[in-house]
Formats: structure tokens, sequence, C-alpha cells
């Protein structure tokens, strides 16, 4: 017969042996029920999972163990938290640009041990806790190919394992200081920015083992925040592919322009250009796979085909986002003239530019370069004002010759179309209104697209090309001796009646009408299109044309439509007719 503590102790033991039996009970229904409703997005089921069980195409043929392949309980490396995969002896090509703040060196922390695996030098089944490796199906025993291939030259693939200094926001303008950044994205204890602070390894909630959804770039901007970015048309466009030429977004899901954002341009691994980073080795391609009536609605890339161009396409690899926007080698791009990060579909109300300009580098009417411009002419000023080898192509040879525009529309300059400030002629019969006196023009106004919307046409506005040289907006002949013909002056009939300037019924007008009909002189043969800097109206003869008398080429102003010339010139055949101090 048992005492009773006997009896207390059985009771003892059959209480715990119940609450034992409950809480196995309970742990094998809750393990049950995550067996019936499992976490999609548990690395069993990603790529990460390289046991039998794993989903991919990389995955061992005998071992059973998901996490052995990077950690490991007992014995580990060293290298990280309980790390078990043999590490990389690689040397590895950083990525560089010459806009890089950081200083990027060979890899280190979670971005070593990533690479341990991505780099593709070492074997998946290298593990530490095995006597041998662990074999690996149809013998796939590294990464080699497709997108989980990294490789060691890592030039094209986002920079890694630099420290991620606060400086580095203030001084380059467009980034977001380190301490914050938020929704996952985090750098290690060092302060460097790594692999994990972008790729969750344990997770693929979002698609590659990203941290967050990167719909809309909204993991980018997480540490980019390039200036006037938000409200942009890149990032807020809805525009589709229609299907035709090439996918301009062969490695995202995103359907729209806005979806895709920064990778409408960029791609952070692989990219097709290690410069920025870039989808298309041609720097020209990441702009117009889109602009060539494939997603955006107007077609750029034929208008460079055209007669008269900027030529982007002859000059392609030449520029470099750090250079110096006044004298850098000779070559325009489309980043030249437009800011991808800024460009908007309308214009600021406070600015005298087009939102395609906003945010643009230029030279202004002083010749200082100005981050942002405020009028148009300070883009073209880059080129076409001081910049070293400005000659460029010359149509029309003058009496004095000035190719730095810049010194040309000068408000000091004795006569010039009014493109900063309001020319100094009082008195232009000919203008059309609502054009005046006090009118002022830009160079996209006679330099265009002939087929645009100033033209009643239904393509690009801009000079990209245009079927009169030099990318002018409609025809203007340039050579004597054509018959007359108004359509020829259509650009200066533009804003300057024909009625007024050919006709003979008003005496301050007939010698216009007997130089072009009689003559066949054409507007350029007497006049400067841009300015003149030794006469009135403009008068900047060419020298094809109109020669010396007695060693002289000269016109001088006699009061308002009167004045003298002594040059020689042409009749309407060729024949040269002599001006000694000839009056009009």
């Amino acid at each position: 017969m048992k005492t009773r503590d006997q009896l207390a102790l059985d009771n003892l033991l059959r209480i715990t042996a119940l609450v034992k039996g409950c809480a196995i009970a309970g742990f094998l229904f809750l393990a049950a029920s995550a067996l019936a409703q499992p976490n999609p997005n548990s690395i069993i089921f990603s790529k990460h999972n390289l046991s039998v069980s794993g989903p991919g195409a990389l995955r061992s043929s005998t071992e059973r163990e998901v996490c052995v392949f990077c950690h490991t309980p007992h014995n580990a490396t060293g290298d990280g938290p309980l790390w078990n995969h043999a590490m990389s002896a690689a040397a590895y090509t950083p990525y560089s640009s010459s806009t890089l703040k950081a200083v990027v060196g060979q890899p280190t922390g979670a971005s070593k041990l990533c690479l341990s695996c991505h780099d593709g030098t070492v074997a998946l089944g290298m593990v530490g806790s095995r006597p041998a490796p662990i074999p690996m199906q149809s013998g796939a025993a590294t990464i080699s190919s497709g997108r989980s291939y990294i490789g060691t030259d890592l030039s094209a693939h986002h920079p890694v394992s630099f420290d991620y200094q606060s400086s580095y926001a203030a001084s380059a303008g467009e980034l977001r200081a380190p301490a914050t950044l938020v929704n996952n994205v985090r750098l290690d204890r060092a302060g460097q920015l790594q692999c994990t602070s972008c790729h969750d390894p344990h997770n693929n909630q979002y698609g590659t083992f990203l941290v967050m959804d990167n719909t809309a770039s909204a993991l980018c901007v997480q540490c980019h925040s390039p200036n006037q970015w938000v409200g942009s048309a890149h990032a807020t466009s809805t525009a589709v592919w229609n299907g035709s030429g090439a996918n301009p977004w062969p490695h995202t899901s995103g359907t729209t322009v806005a979806a895709n954002a920064c990778e409408n341009c960029h791609r952070p691994h692989t990219a097709g250009s290690p410069k920025r980073l870039l989808n298309f080795i041609p720097e020209e391609q990441n702009c117009l796979v889109c602009h060539s009536g494939t997603v955006a609605t107007k077609n750029i890339a034929s208008e460079l085909n055209k007669v008269s161009v900027h030529p982007i396409l002859q000059t392609s690899g030449i520029h470099d986002a750090a250079e110096d926007p006044l004298n850098a080698p000779r070559h325009v791009t489309c980043v030249d003239c437009h800011n991808p990060h800024a460009t908007k579909a309308s214009a600021s109300p406070a600015l005298a530019v087009s939102g395609s300009l906003a945010n643009v580098r230029g030279i202004n009417a002083a010749g200082a370069v100005v981050p942002a411009i405020s009028y148009e002419y300070e883009l073209c000023f880059r080129c076409h004002g001081d910049s070293e080898g400005n000659s460029g192509t010359v149509w029309v040879q003058r009496q004095y010759p000035q190719t730095n525009l810049r010194q040309a529309f000068n408000p000091g300059t004795t006569s010039f179309h009014p493109i900063e400030v309001i020319g100094k002629n009082s008195s232009v019969p000919s203008l059309i209104p609502p054009l005046s006196v006090a009118s002022v023009i830009t160079c996209s106004d006679c330099h265009n697209n002939d087929q645009g919307p100033l033209n009643g046409g239904s393509g690009p506005n801009g000079p990209h090309g245009s079927s009169y040289a030099p990318l002018l907006e409609r025809m203007q002949q340039l050579n004597d001796n054509t018959p007359y013909n108004a359509a020829n002056f259509a650009l200066c009939y533009k804003c300057h009646s024909s009625s007024v300037v050919d006709s003979g019924s008003a005496a301050s007008w007939s010698s216009h009408q007997t130089h072009l009909e009689n003559y066949r002189a054409v507007c350029t043969t007497c006049h400067d299109s841009h300015a003149s800097s030794n006469s009135p109206h403009l008068i900047n003869f060419n020298t094809t044309y109109v020669t010396p008398y007695n060693g002289v080429i000269q016109y001088t102003s006699t009061g308002m439509n009167h004045g003298t010339c002594t040059l020689t010139c042409h009749d309407g055949s060729g024949q040269p007719i002599v001006h000694n101090a000839q009056t009009y």
C-alpha cells in the first residue's frame, strides 16, 4: 500500500504527462495548420532553397536540409552569422563612375557572403559541415548564367561595400542622408551599403528577394532623390509599350513608364552599359527605345534621319555626366539638352523654357555656368557660345563672321534678333501681329522640326531634325540666282509680312522687291539671321555673292529705311553690278 507521499507523487506525474500531452498536441496542431497554409514567401518556396525540395533549377540531388547551404549551428567559419559556405578567393572589378562620390573597393561583409555563391567561382555544395561537397542535380555545381549570376566583374552592377556617408548626400544633392533610410532599407553595422540593403535572402515576398516592393522604383528612391523627380514625366506617365520594336522593359514586370520609373533607363544588375548602369550601351538607345513612337507618342528617332539633324547618332559614347558643360569634347546626346529625371510635359510658369528642358545645365548671357537654365538660349550657348572648337558648319560666308552666338546676341551688339532682350529697331512695319518691336523670340522659333507643331504638323517639337538645313523650321533659300518664290522665304515670312517686304508701292520697301525679284537675291545675302556686330538692320553681307568695290564692302544707314551701299553684287543673271555709295 502506497503512502500519502507516494500517491501525491503519482498524481503529479499524471498531471505533468497530461500537460506535456496537451502542449505536444497544440504544437502538432499548429504545425499542421502551418503545413495546411504555408507561407508562400518562405525561403522554402524560393530559389534559395537548394535542397531536393527546392523549386529552382539549381538544387541538390540528395540534401534535405534547407539552411545548410549557408548556415550551420556548430563550427561556423566566422565569416558571418553561423556561416557555413566556402568563401570565394576571387578578385573583383568594382563599379566605377566619374560621378561616384564613394570609394568602392573589394566586397566585404554580407556582400562577400552573397558572392560566395553568386560569383560562380565556388561550388554551391561547398559547405563546412559536410565531409564532401553536397551533390547538385544535373551536375550544375555553380551558378554560371541567368539573372542570379553576378560573376567577378561588378562594373555593371550597383556598387556595394562602400561607406554611405552623409557627406555624399550633401555634396551630390541627389542622395538621401543615411539617417533617413526607412522601409527595411538598412546599412550594415559598419555603415556600409551591402547587397542586404536591397535584398533579404530569407524572404521573397516582393520578388528577387527585394526588401520592399519596387513598383515605381519605390526601393530606388529610398536612397536616390534626383532633383525634380517627383512629378516628372518618367515618374508619372501612364504610357505603355505598343508592342512595336524592341521591348523597352525586358527585365521588369512593369507595364507603364511610371511603374518602371528608374528602370526605364537603368538596370541595377548586369546593366547593358556600366556607365551609370544604363540598359543599353548606345546611350541614345536608352531614350529612343521609347521615343520612337512605341511608348511616347512622338517619334524622335525618325527625326534623326532627316537632311539636317543634331548629330546624336554620330557621336555615341562621348558624353560624360561629369564633363565640363562649356568645353566638353564636341558631341551632342539626348541628355545634353534634356534631363530625364526632371523633364515634364508642361513648362513651369516661372521659367521661359519648356518642361522638356527642366533642370538642364547651361551658359547664361554673361558666360557663366548655370545648373538649371531659365531661358532656352542658355542651353544653346553651351555648344554655340564660348566652347572651344565652336566653328561648326558655316552655312553663309559673312563679311563679319561670328560663330559665338552668346556674343552675337549680346545687347551691346549693333543689331540682333531679339533673343535675350527686345531689338534696337523702333520701327519694323513688316512684323506680323501679335509680334511687335517689344517682342522677344527663342532659338527654336527658327531652328525646329519642319513637321512640328510650329509649322502645323504633328511631329515632335524641338531641333532634333529638319528637312531644311541648318535645322530650320521652314524653308529659307540661302543661295542667290533662284527665281523668286515666296515659299523659298517661308521662315522669314513667318514673322515678316511678304506683302510688306515684297512690295514696290512704298518707297521704303521698293529696294527689297527689286533685290528679291529682279536681282534674285535672297534675304541672307544682305541680312544676318542672328546679328550684326558692325551694322544696323542685321546687315552683314554674304561674301559669296557680295564682293568689294575698290576694296570696299560697306553699308551706311542714312535714316529710317534709307542708306547707301558701296560694293559689287549681281543682277538676276549673275552679272556684276557696282554700287558706289548707291542710295536707296
